[in-house]
């Protein structure tokens, strides 16, 4: 039985920021165990969506409907509503359900600031864009455990900046033990630098 991953969806949402992960989980190639992900999203109301990239998106689930005992992962993508009020805020509480319940989060760009103000990288540690984005968020008292790094997994926490979507495919994968280390780290270097030596490792995989 697949697993079942999570997708925040809502409307300005960065869709390029979430499609290494996502494509890479659902198509099962090169995981440990045949058969991918099972990928539902899920938005604050059953209404379609408009992304950034301007696809128009159906979600398969309601926010207030979503369980963390149903989900491997839980993942919010940036979006220029995130900057622009408290809309989004029912996604950082649901993300705060999922941490409490020691079900993984993964957050990118701009949903790291709605996790700041939601109080949950205080303790955890983590990245984004730049420090002084999260630090002029109402409620982050995070600085001390900010990282200056691609992509960051602070135990259940996954978090990268907005140019990063490869390096926070990376921590996804390595959070879920999808593939093999070695494995692993020829698709980051092919997705990520071009490397034409990682070929060998994944097509032997």
């Amino acid at each position: 039985m697949k697993k079942t991953v999570h997708v925040g969806i809502y409307d300005t949402m960065a869709d390029w920021e979430t499609g290494h992960a996502t494509a890479h989980l659902r198509s099962g190639r090169f995981h440990r165990e045949p058969g991918g992900y099972e990928l539902v999203t899920v938005a604050l109301t059953a209404e379609p969506i408009t992304t950034m990239g301007g696809l128009r998106v159906t979600p398969d689930l309601t926010l207030d409907r979503l369980d963390p005992a149903g989900s491997a992962l839980l993942i919010l993508a940036g979006a220029d509503l995130w900057d622009q009020g408290d809309e989004l805020a029912p996604f950082a509480r649901k993300a705060r359900e999922f941490l409490d319940a020691g079900v993984p989060v993964a957050a990118i760009c701009g949903a790291t600031a709605g996790l700041a103000r939601e109080g949950l990288l205080d303790d955890r540690d983590h990245t984004s864009a730049v420090v002084h984005y999260l630090a002029a968020q109402d409620g982050y008292a995070g600085a001390g455990r900010y990282l200056d790094e691609d992509a960051v997994t602070g135990g259940d926490l996954i978090t990268a900046g907005p140019t990063e979507p490869v390096a926070f495919a990376r921590e996804i994968l390595r959070r879920l033990d999808v593939c093999r280390p070695d494995v692993l780290d020829a698709w980051f270097r092919l997705h990520s630098r071009s490397d034409a030596s990682a070929y060998e490792v994944l097509m032997t995989a």
